[in-house]
């Protein structure tokens, strides 16, 4: 039995530097498949390490044990061949939102079964208290990132209050349960009590703001999944969660940066609560433009800055801007990607699109490096970008999103924008580069108008 528990040891130990080593690679796109290799490695070695830590499963019924894993496994993987990359949020948020769920679960099992010590129980109901509100916050969050629900239909007024109301009471409930103790109709209020406050936390929050959101959500799952690990003494739990909860805090905070806006002000739906910018002036008109004049301007250029956005995932043109990205550089057209931190629908979103299509990372510049490149630049193409390129940001004192960084695509000297409409961004608001004199929209689906682009290059 000692040398079974040391091996088990010893692969926890395994298990947990696979978790840290992945993680470091998973900093690089250029690494981050096989980051998420030793990743999953890791945590293979780490359940296998827990069905022979007598420790833990003691008599536990193997049959129901490996009947779960396995039923799980199916629907993870279908789940994961099936998605399409616009969806990848939703599955992001649907995943984070069980693994709340099975901290809550593990959470309501030890305190109903086990005769816990003050320290227990409190470990205990901090799991159960932020595994639920991580569970409903990420259903809300899926079902708002695929249109199922508006903002409006769970938004009440002066909801933030509400929602201040609802964390003095639950913390209340959690203090009352540790002095006065539990029974089963106070764990049972407690938990409805969690879940409820999880979905309207996230309620107010608007969708332009669902990136930090999923990010934070995922921060808690973590700390409920360490919660837990403290709960069954098992350090390989706990240094899982952790990392997940610090790389998902240090995310929320780096994003947060990114819009130039303070935590509390995404979590109280700055977005959807601040005003939008003015409207556009009667006598602003956009030029149009189409594929040949396009072409000729692309083909003709020394320097070409494409701005990836969601209407790129939307349409799935990932793979035919490569195409055109190949045919321009074989024309001596130097093609650069910018890459803002918030575009897209979560954390990496556009890195994750143009890997898919095999877009060399050298190629993707961030923010500052694409800023400082765009003034040499001679033509930006934005894809389905919208708000990561709206100047009201830099120079609109009334609008949501003043202060906020942006590409400041207009300094590059010509700008052509692919949108299928002239409809407001995520967050709401015109977009005054749609005016500008440097600008014009070339309108129709992105890789419609992607693969004309491509089709005229050709025939230049």
């Amino acid at each position: 039995m000692i040398i079974q528990n040391t091996l088990v040891d010893i692969a926890y130990l395994i298990g947990a530097v696979s978790f840290v080593w992945g993680l470091r690679l998973l900093g690089s796109p250029d690494t981050a498949r096989k980051g998420n290799t030793y990743a999953a490695f890791g945590m293979g070695l780490g359940i296998i390490a827990v069905l022979l830590d007598a420790r833990i499963i003691g008599d536990g019924n193997y049959l129901w044990i490996v009947g779960g894993m396995a039923v799980g496994s199916i629907i993870g993987w279908l789940a994961a061949k099936k998605i399409q990359m616009t969806a990848m949020p939703q599955m992001v948020s649907i995943f984070n939102g069980l693994g709340g769920a099975c901290a809550a679960i593990l959470s309501i099992v030890e305190i109903m079964t086990q005769d816990l010590d003050k320290g227990g129980l409190v470990i205990s109901l901090f799991a159960l208290l932020i595994g639920a509100i991580a569970f409903t916050g990420s259903m809300l969050a899926y079902l708002k990132l695929d249109g199922k629900i508006w903002d409006s239909q769970v938004t009440w007024p002066k909801h933030n209050i509400i929602n201040q109301v609802l964390l003095l009471l639950t913390v209340a409930f959690f203090i009352y349960l540790v002095i006065a103790g539990h029974t089963t109709g106070l764990l049972i209020g407690f938990l409805v009590l969690s879940l409820f406050y999880g979905w309207s936390f996230v309620a107010p929050i608007g969708g332009a703001d669902m990136p930090v959101v999923i990010s934070l959500l995922n921060s808690f799952t973590g700390i409920s999944a360490a919660a837990a690990g403290l709960i069954y003494g098992s350090n390989f739990m706990l240094v899982g969660g952790i990392l997940v909860g610090a790389s998902g805090t240090i995310l929320t905070v780096l994003m947060c940066q990114a819009m130039n806006r303070s935590l509390f002000n995404v979590l109280i739906g700055g977005f959807s609560a601040a005003g939008g910018a003015a409207a556009a002036d009667g006598d602003q008109v956009a030029k149009s433009t189409n594929a040949i004049d396009s072409a000729i301007l692309l083909n003709y250029s020394s320097s070409v800055m494409f701005v990836p956005g969601y209407g790129l995932a939307v349409a799935q043109a990932q793979k035919a801007l490569k195409e055109l990205d190949d045919l321009l550089e074989s024309n001596g057209v130097d093609v650069k990607y910018a890459i803002h931190p918030v575009a897209g629908r979560m954390p990496g979103h556009m890195n994750v699109l143009l890997a898919e299509a095999d877009v060399p990372y050298p190629k993707l510049l961030d923010l500052d490096d694409a800023n400082a490149a765009l003034p040499s630049t001679d033509v930006v193409v934005i894809v389905g970008a919208n708000d990561v390129v709206n100047p009201a940001a830099n120079d609109d004192p009334s609008s949501s999103i003043y202060g906020m960084p942006v590409l400041n695509v207009w300094e590059a000297k010509h700008v052509i924008v692919m949108k299928r409409s002239m409809s407001p961004g995520y967050a709401g608001i015109q977009n005054q580069l749609f005016f500008h004199e440097k600008t014009k929209m070339f309108f129709g689906d992105a890789k419609d108008s992607i693969q004309k682009l491509t089709s005229e290059v050709k025939n230049l």
